[in-house]
């Protein structure tokens, strides 16, 4: 793949809007009550060996302190607000399915330090600021196309996520264990413990801009221009410091948020608080929740609980949806037309993007509402290999990507954020690259418990190439 020859950005200085104390908070309706998706049609939910169970372990979760708070969760959204405007870009990555033995101090710290790498990317490559949201501190629940799967002849429950069941293909660690729920808060409590004091306490340092990057990654081409750029980003914090603008601190800390898949209203619903302060009921387990392509059903559950919490929204948009079904949710999740609050994430595949798209952009343009649209262009290009391997390419994730800027450049609609299934290890579970994994290579380090994801070197090579379409999009 070509890496562009990347140069900063001369547009304006990154820096994102001072955020309004007079942004408005989203409301439930007047019929909402956290329990209300529990009279609607309800998919891809566990079976739960006892119900009784779940309700004495989701009580207890309501017990704990939340994971995030609404202040942190109004942030959020005034950056998503400026994202929607096009004065800021969004960068949504993370794993597939976080499993609770990767939550450890090094894990966390390799899921951040490549997505640092990619916001420091597009920021120098685009001077947009970056609105940096993970993958992680609850990506616990998976959907899945079947519920069950046939392995050596013996079918078995289909592995959901380790909130539900665990990967081993035997009937015990398939079983759904509503126990689990417990850990995965206990997980995700820890997992943004280490994440608040790397991104405040030096770790994300402007100044450390090339010990993020990786051994195997600096030998890679990516990780050699990635260095380059790292050399004239420490030299102008030496003519600023020179300046005597030493000390600032947007350079030496950043705003990170975390995001799941609100797969298990029972999880989300005990996590939800209400904030007397605004009158609003935010979801405290994370700071943005989405909803996914199999559960974006109208009347159905996940949007019925999503409809009356006040956090920043996800909705994945997939080559099944309607101009006319997406007015209808957009219409359902955010009547008040409040911004920040929708995030739109087209996922349509690589050679459809460009037909589908637009009919698209057009319906929730006419509703007058200011949305983040944001391309995840892994989940409509994974097919199995000749090797038997889940995987992607990135020759089609790319195409993907310059499909939805083609697509928002036709529609005169600002392509607001990227949402990637990366890790920050050296896994071999996307084709292609520079340093080109072929099909053959797939089994040498097959790590995901589910979907194939990017290592840091595919990682970095698209970051430039988004880069340079974002600096050509703000140049037009």
């Amino acid at each position: 793949m070509q890496m562009i020859d990347i140069q900063p950005h001369r547009l304006g200085t990154p820096i994102l809007p001072v955020p309004s104390t007079q942004t408005r908070t989203h409301l439930p309706p007047s019929t909402w009550h956290p329990d209300s998706w529990r009279s609607r049609p309800i998919t891809q939910q566990p079976d739960w060996p006892d119900p009784v169970q779940v309700e004495r372990v989701t009580e207890e979760i309501a017990l704990q302190p939340p994971l995030v708070l609404p202040d942190e969760i109004g942030t959020l959204q005034r950056s998503l607000a400026a994202a929607a405007e096009g004065n800021a870009f969004l960068l949504q990555a993370g794993d597939c399915a976080e499993r609770f033995s990767s939550c450890t101090e090094h894990g966390v710290r390799s899921k951040l330090r490549v997505i640092l790498q990619l916001a420091i990317l597009l920021t120098y490559g685009s001077g947009l600021p970056v609105v940096k949201v993970g993958r992680i501190g609850g990506q616990f629940a998976k959907p899945r196309s079947k519920p069950t799967e046939v392995i050596d002849g013996i079918e078995l429950p289909a592995y959901r996520g380790d909130i539900v069941n665990s990967p081993e293909p035997t009937p015990e660690a398939r079983r759904p264990d509503v126990e689990r729920l417990m850990r995965a808060y206990h997980h995700s409590s820890a997992t943004l413990n280490v994440l608040r004091a790397l991104t405040t306490k030096g770790f994300a340092d402007l100044e450390q801009v090339h010990e993020w990057n990786t051994e195997f990654v600096r030998r890679s081409p990516a990780g050699q221009h990635y260095e380059q750029v790292a050399d004239n980003i420490t030299w102008a914090l030496r003519f600023m410091q020179a300046c005597g603008m030493n000390g600032t601190q947007s350079l030496r800390q950043v705003h990170f948020y975390t995001s799941h898949e609100a797969l298990l209203p029972h999880y989300e619903q005990a996590l939800t608080r209400y904030d007397k302060n605004t009158g609003a009921w935010f979801d405290t387990s994370a700071h943005m929740v989405w909803i996914g392509d199999r559960t974006r059903q109208l009347d159905g559950a996940h949007v019925e609980f999503l409809s009356g919490i006040a956090n920043p929204i996800g909705l994945k948009v997939g080559p099944t949806t309607t101009p006319c079904g997406l007015r209808d949710l957009v219409e359902r999740l955010d009547p008040d037309h409040v911004p920040g609050r929708l995030v739109l994430i087209s996922r349509m595949g690589a050679d459809r993007v460009t037909d589908l798209l637009p009919p698209l952009l057009r319906a929730v343009r006419s509703t007058g509402r200011s949305v983040v649209w944001a391309c995840d262009p892994m989940h409509g290009n994974t097919f199995v290999s000749k090797s038997g391997y889940k995987t992607r390419s990135l020759c089609d994730i790319t195409r993907e990507v310059v499909g939805f800027f083609e697509a928002h450049k036709q529609e005169g609609v600002h392509p607001g954020g990227l949402h990637l299934e990366l890790t920050g290890d050296n896994v071999t579970e996307c084709l292609g690259g520079a340093e080109e994994v072929l099909d053959t290579h797939l089994c040498t380090r097959y790590e995901t418990a589910c979907d194939p994801r990017l290592n840091a070197s595919q990682s970095i090579e698209l970051a430039f190439r988004v880069a340079n379409m974002l600096r050509e999009h703000r140049g037009s």
